[in-house]
Parts: structure tokens; C-alpha cells; sequence
């Protein structure tokens, strides 16, 4: 388990998944550590799939999605992750954000957007 004011991130063994819930704008350390933590829990849980609860999110800065693509993708792709999941909100607010991450993201994973976390059960089992 990893907490900060800005992000959790947690196993959840029944669906194994490692559960990251962004809850509010951060960058640099701030935003890379709990992802590499996240990473950690992928290489230790087989068949772990990374779920994001972006519903509080915000979008990123030039420099941390760079490192999003160079270091976190790559280290996450050596996992046995097969798949990212994104929980959105209603409104769609970073629809084009993560659509454009989508693109890169769709390189090594299957790409997945749903509403709640019940509705996420559905998508892992």
C-alpha cells in the first residue's frame, strides 16, 4: 500500500489488481513514485492487471508524460500485465488526454474505460 496526499495505490488480490486513485495534481516524484510502486506490485502479483481511478485526475505535465512513456510503460510492459484500465467519470473530463496516451499504451496493453469499480469486476474476470 502506498498513500500520499496526491495518489493510494493498493493491491486488490480479488481481482488482482494493483488499484491507483489520483487525487489530485501532482508532478515529478510526487507522480512517478507511486507508479513505479505500482510496478512493484505487477512483478509481484502474476497476472496483475493496473487500473487507474482517474474521476479526480488532471492532466499531465510535458515532462511527466514523457517519463510515462519512457520509464513506466517499458517497466510495466515486463510485468505480466496485459491490460490498463482507466475509471473515468461521466463527464468524459480527460477523454482527450487519455486518448492520447491510449495510442501509446495500445503498444503493450489492452486499453479498457469504465465508469466504477463494480463495473471494473467485469472487465478483469
Amino acid at each position: 500500500m502506498y498513500r500520499s496526499k496526491f495518489c493510494d495505490v493498493e493491491y486488490l488480490p480479488d481481482l488482482n489488481v494493483v488499484f491507483v486513485t489520483w487525487k489530485e495534481f501532482c508532478s515529478g516524484e510526487d507522480y512517478r513514485k507511486p507508479l513505479l510502486h505500482a510496478v512493484e506490485i505487477m512483478r509481484a502479483n502474476e497476472g496483475c492487471q493496473y487500473v487507474a481511478d482517474t474521476r479526480s485526475g488532471f492532466e499531465n505535465e510535458a515532462a511527466d508524460t514523457r517519463w510515462l512513456f519512457e520509464v513506466f510503460l517499458p517497466e510495466a510492459a515486463k510485468t505480466s500485465c496485459k491490460m490498463i484500465i482507466f475509471i473515468i467519470d461521466q463527464d468524459h473530463s480527460l477523454k482527450q488526454e487519455l486518448e492520447g496516451q491510449s495510442v501509446k499504451l495500445q503498444r503493450f496493453f489492452d486499453v479498457e474505460y469504465c465508469f466504477s469499480l463494480e463495473e471494473l469486476a467485469g472487465l478483469v474476470v
